[in-house]
């Protein structure tokens, strides 16, 4: 065997020549770890099956706008801050960069009164729409969220399930709907009725839902026919709507995964987990505690069963009804 011996000077440039590939590697492999992990698969449903649910819809309403939306909206993670009974700071973080930002602090966040109270703090990762779970109860969500907004958009005949997505917005569209807001103010000129799948409606909501998805509140604000004229954006809303609690009413998302839980009020108010509760956070005023007849409500539940149905889910012990359960 033949043994090759270095001198000390070869010795030091060997050295430094591994050190600076060692480094190299390192560096490497550090810039891939810190790379953003792509989107949630969203597996549950193929473009046939989407088509299959609504055949009748509007060419508005398409599979590619569906998942493109629940694909880049699963990107934004928000933050909601409340103190006192109503001032918020909302800090939402782009998943796919891991930049927070500030979007949303009221004017009176510092003030001392209303830092009295603890605040409640609770986040909202649209990257859960249908996928927190199992894939029944993933797919139980999708039925249940597919028909609300088939009830709300349909326009064709009564007990055929084929008629969801077909209105782009509310029939009547000669109401402002305009609300107090000193966070969402109204744009002069513009209404704020209901558009797309889940109707949005209110300058509130408009500003809310355009903070949440585009991290500037004035965008749907201005426009808020973009709910209406670009499909990923309606459909955004839409998921927005599912996933993001209100001031006093839980997400439809965490109802129907089971993570909401009653408080003493829901109980008194005969509040309890299941489909029913769902339609009383989306319209409860107008189809809750009106008895099991009421023809809006009895809409939805149809729409549930035909969807799980179609999906290859069930919900044998589904508290479909909110006959009982007094609205917000």
């Amino acid at each position: 065997m033949r043994f090759i011996i270095l001198s000390t000077k070869s010795i030091l440039i060997l050295a430094s020549v591994f050190l600076l590939l060692s480094f190299k590697c390192s560096s490497t492999a550090n810039r891939t770890e810190a790379k953003p992990k792509p989107a949630v698969a969203f597996n549950l449903i193929t473009e046939k099956q989407f088509n299959d649910l609504f055949p009748q819809r509007n060419p508005f309403y398409t599979y590619s706008a569906f998942i493109r939306a629940v694909k880049e909206l699963g990107l934004i993670k928000i933050q909601i801050t409340r103190r006192a009974v109503s001032v918020y700071q909302f800090i939402r973080t782009d998943k796919s960069t891991g930049k927070a930002t500030t979007i949303r602090q009221d004017v009176y966040w510092n003030e001392h009164w209303a830092k009295v109270k603890p605040d409640s703090t609770y986040i909202v990762d649209y990257g859960n729409f249908c996928t927190e779970s199992d894939i029944l109860t993933n797919k139980k969500e999708l039925a249940a969220f597919f028909a609300n907004i088939a009830h709300e958009t349909r326009h064709g005949e009564n007990g055929s399930y084929t008629d969801g997505l077909m209105l782009t917005h509310e029939s009547n569209t000669s109401l402002d709907y305009l609300s107090d807001s000193d966070e969402y103010p109204p744009v002069k000129g513009k209404k704020y009725y209901g558009r797309g799948p889940m109707q949005l409606s209110y300058n509130g909501n408009y500003g809310y839902a355009s903070d949440c998805i585009f991290g500037d509140h004035r965008i749907l604000l201005n426009n808020p026919d973009l709910v209406m004229t670009d499909p990923v954006v309606a459909f955004k809303a839409a998921i927005y709507f599912w996933m993001t609690p209100q001031t006093h009413k839980p997400a439809a998302h965490d109802v129907m995964i089971g993570k909401w839980k009653q408080n003493a009020g829901d109980k008194a108010a005969g509040r309890i987990p299941g489909f029913g509760m769902v339609i009383d956070i989306i319209n409860g005023a107008v189809e809750c505690n009106k008895g099991d007849n009421a023809l809006g409500m009895q809409d939805r539940i149809a729409f549930y069963k035909h969807f799980l149905a179609k999906l290859g889910a069930s919900d044998p012990n589904c508290v479909c009804s909110c006959g009982k359960m007094k609205p917000y």
